[in-house]
């Protein structure tokens, strides 16, 4: 028996378990988001990752995966949803006999949590997904660069570049000097002046590369330069929105844990807590005084072991699992004690 699990956001990874819950093999490939690409490349991209993790676990690639469960990017609609699973059917049947497709948020709760809870995405990109135990889901961003992604690494380095523009306009003061800044934007996209960087911003734009600012920026912030620690500050603020954003749909049953309300964090700029810790905090206490604890939860494995999850338990399988050994719980907010 063979259950697949994929994720699927700025980059991918397949994961693939016996049924004994051990898993075999793991093999990472590009971004899947349908949106972006399109469902044929979409599920040419799926199809060559999977063979691949099939070829390295000696499964022979002409017998189909009892199961396989895909969080991805951009499969927040049924009915897309609906239509990859059966595109890849017809398209490629010795893929899987099953599947099962959900957002890159959803995989990430199971992938940690049996009972539901939040899950806060910020990655190159934002979203945030309560799932209570009853089923019942609700959500915030998600929404792409145009119209979210706040408090993600595309957001911080947008309003590093704008700041930078607002005070070369006089348009707005900064909080800080932008002297640090300012030669970390230079340096990113090789540019020599503003000018050079509408190129980046329009015609040649690249989400990914146009929010790989973000990580120099994190240097420079660990190194001291306040303009760069208060991007973060205020990308905290933002991240904490989407969870006050949700917090009047919880269930008292996941308020009232131990741990507090569980909170899965993924994505890198939670790398940077120390510097979004302050404005993530103080956005707490301003906008949800009630709210008493709170756990941000990080993942030790893939968000595809959740999509694994997931897809056994489509089909039955009792797939041995310890949520525990998946997370590690690296802050905790307790309003009296904070």
């Amino acid at each position: 028996m063979a259950v697949a699990g994929l994720r699927g956001t700025t980059h991918s990874n397949v994961v693939l378990y016996n049924g004994n819950g051990e898993k075999l093999v793991q093999v990472a490939g590009p971004h899947t988001n349908h949106w972006v690409l399109g469902m044929e490349e979409c599920q040419k991209r799926i199809n060559k990752m999977v063979e691949q993790a099939k070829y390295e676990a000696n499964v022979p690639l002409q017998k189909p995966l009892n199961a396989l469960g895909m969080s991805l990017s951009g499969c927040e609609q049924e009915e897309t949803n609906e239509q990859l699973k059966e595109e890849l059917q017809k398209n490629f049947p010795n893929l899987s006999s099953n599947y099962v497709v959900c957002s890159d948020t959803v995989g990430s709760i199971a992938a940690a949590l049996e009972n539901g809870g939040i899950v806060l995405i910020a990655g190159t990109g934002s979203n945030c997904l309560l799932h209570n135990p009853d089923g019942s889901v609700h959500r915030c961003g998600g929404w792409g660069h145009i119209m979210g992604d706040e408090g993600a690494a595309w957001w911080i380095s947008h309003k590093a570049i704008k700041v930078c523009f607002d005070e070369q306009d006089n348009f707005a003061q900064p909080p800080h000097p932008t002297k640090v800044v300012w030669k970390v934007i230079l340096e990113h996209y090789d540019i020599k002046n503003r000018f050079d960087l509408l190129d980046h911003c329009y015609s040649r734009f690249d989400k990914s590369h146009f929010a790989g600012l973000c990580k120099l920026l994190a240097k420079a912030a660990i190194q001291g330069d306040k303009l760069s620690q208060w991007l973060f500050s205020e990308a905290g603020r933002l991240l904490a929105r989407h969870v006050t954003a949700v917090l009047p749909q919880v269930d008292s049953k996941l308020l009232s844990e131990a741990r507090g309300l569980p909170v899965v964090c993924v994505g890198s700029v939670w790398l940077s807590w120390e510097y979004l810790k302050p404005g993530f905090i103080a956005q707490l206490k301003e906008t949800a005084p009630k709210l008493q604890k709170l756990s941000l939860l990080r993942l030790t494995t893939s968000m595809a072991t959740g999509a694994v999850y997931l897809a056994a338990k489509d089909i039955n399988v009792d797939l041995p699992r310890n949520y525990t050994d998946n997370y590690k719980i690296f802050f905790t907010y307790d309003h009296d004690q904070t």
